[in-house]
């Protein structure tokens, strides 16, 4: 099974890289993901992975789609 948690730990890895900081927030993981900050903490409490979001975000930042969902190789396309 996919997890949320998996799923937006690879994400907020690829945005700690671009964005040089330290940390990075629900917050800022909603914004880009184009998602409502009270949507995202209502999926991240029942577990579900916005997969379209995702698949935007992916595309948008030439990542592999296989990689934030799997953390299959490689990571960028």
């Amino acid at each position: 099974m996919i997890e949320f948690k998996d799923v937006m730990n690879r994400i907020r890895q690829i945005l700690l890289l671009q964005r040089d900081k330290n940390r990075i927030f629900d917050k800022e993981l909603a914004e880009a993901l184009h998602l409502d900050p009270q949507y995202y903490a209502v999926i991240k409490k029942r577990n579900k992975v916005p997969y379209e979001a995702v698949a935007h975000f992916a595309k948008n930042h030439n990542i592999n789609m296989n990689w934030i969902l799997f953390e299959k190789t490689p990571q960028y396309i």
